[in-house]
């Protein structure tokens, strides 16, 4: 389970640092998904923070695993907000990509806490 996680946990990282420089670049696919849902402007920032935090603990989990088992629960808390917003907004095409770090988010907090 461990070498699991660690895959797992990795792959969730890098996928979270390269949103968060999207959001941070204002790049074209990660902000268009934002505005679709009404997101302001004002949140692109601490929500990159938000994503490279989760990014982080996750990276340090691998070594202390209570901080990677509550990275990956913020990320679940996160991503489930994502599309919780998706929802709201109607924007079921904008879905795919919350939808699947979620499940990734999921998957590292579940593996976290098998791998203790």
């Amino acid at each position: 389970m461990f070498i699991a996680y660690t895959v797992v946990a990795v792959v969730l990282a890098l996928a979270n640092v390269g949103t968060a420089v999207a959001k941070l670049r204002r790049a074209e696919p990660a902000t268009s998904g934002l505005l679709a849902t009404e997101v302001p402007e004002s949140w692109f920032v601490p929500l990159a923070l938000l994503n490279l935090a989760g990014a982080a603990g996750l990276l340090i989990g691998i070594g202390w695993r209570p901080l990677g088992i509550a990275a990956a629960a913020g990320l679940v808390l996160y991503f489930g907000g994502a599309l919780g917003f998706h929802v709201r907004a109607k924007d079921f095409k904008g879905m795919p990509m919350p939808g699947a770090f979620f499940v990734l988010s999921v998957l590292a907090l579940v593996l976290g806490i098998a791998a203790r």
